[in-house]
């Protein structure tokens, strides 16, 4: 499995210190716009290609997967490029920018048989497992509160009259898509899709979402879905049922710590061993890739393809708008 990676930022480092963990697994190449760029990041990860052409980077015979760490309205154009030159794809979330992307993206990789992953951690952690185990205990769920906000430091630049790629609607940026993604891959990967979506928001003059609340609503169930990047918070999650709650310590993000009461007790629970987060989802990749799950694989980007709906879904009720819905 050779990786060629497209981005440099803080996001892909933390990639290449994950990946050195993966037996049989290695980034090879790294595309930058700028060599001097990237040339920093290459040295830290002795990678020695780096390519600053993206059409000579896919013809790279010796590259398996493209991971793609670019801006969030590249998403697209660069997955689809990758598939189109016979590439496997990792690509950071949130997966596209609109539902249709993702659905083109789904039909050229089975059209081309290739695989196809969005990189979001929540689902991959083996805490995330333990808490589906765990949550028949609860008896029938009622509410489920879940709490991600960081304070960005690209949020002081809004304030100054700047704008940011996170914050810019050209660039698919916002609160939802930045961080409160995690919290509906969290809660969708637990429930399917919710019967209705509605988001509320604090939105800066340019049309952005800096922070907001998305409520989806189950027949016997609402979640409550808070994002943030203009506030700090204590980040959780609280999946309450009759019989007891599961408290998700430092938010959905990470399930860094899970608590299962119920009546008087309490059982804390925690497998998880390596603080690099990415691991757990390169080592579930790999397996998919080596086995050739294609069932897998699939399975994944329904799940996807179901919270681009969601997340479509919020943008609109709180007449978010992106360039790429104009395309």
């Amino acid at each position: 499995m050779k990786i060629g990676t497209i981005g440099t930022g803080s996001i892909v480092d933390l990639f290449l210190s994950a990946l050195k963990d993966i037996d049989g697994a290695e980034c090879v190449a790294m595309y930058s716009r700028k060599e001097e760029t990237a040339k920093p990041l290459a040295e830290k990860h002795k990678i020695t290609m780096i390519y600053t052409d993206l059409v000579n980077m896919f013809a790279d015979p010796a590259i398996d997967f493209i991971y793609v760490a670019s801006p969030n309205s590249f998403h697209f154009s660069h997955t689809y490029e990758a598939l189109q030159n016979g590439k496997h794809v990792i690509c950071e979330k949130p997966f596209t920018s609109t539902v249709r992307e993702t659905e083109r993206i789904m039909e050229l990789a089975r059209e081309k048989r290739l695989m196809v992953f969005e990189a979001i951690t929540t689902i991959h952690l083996p805490n995330y497992h333990l808490i589906k185990e765990q949550i028949g205990e609860l008896g029938p769920l009622k509410l489920i509160q879940c709490n991600y906000s960081q304070y960005s430091s690209r949020y002081d630049l809004l304030k100054a009259g700047e704008t940011p790629n996170v914050f810019n609607p050209q660039f698919s940026g916002g609160a939802l898509a930045d961080i409160n993604i995690y919290n509906l891959h969290f809660v969708l990967h637990l429930f399917g899709a919710p019967q209705s979506v509605d988001y509320t928001a604090n939105k800066h003059p340019n049309g952005i979402d800096t922070s907001g609340v998305v409520v989806l609503k189950y027949r016997d169930l609402v979640a409550e879905c808070v994002g943030a990047k203009d506030t700090r918070s204590k980040n959780f999650v609280l999946i309450q049922g009759e019989k007891g709650y599961i408290h998700v310590e430092n938010g959905a993000n990470g399930c860094r710590n899970v608590s299962v009461h119920l009546q008087d007790q309490a059982i804390d629970l925690n497998e998880q061993t390596s603080s690099n987060l990415m691991y757990y989802e390169l080592r579930a990749f790999k397996d998919i890739y080596d086995n050739q799950r294609y069932d897998r694989c699939e399975e994944l980007l329904k799940h996807s393809h179901s919270v681009m709906q969601v997340f479509e879904k919020a943008r609109q009720s709180a007449n978010i708008v992106f360039a790429a819905d104009q395309q």
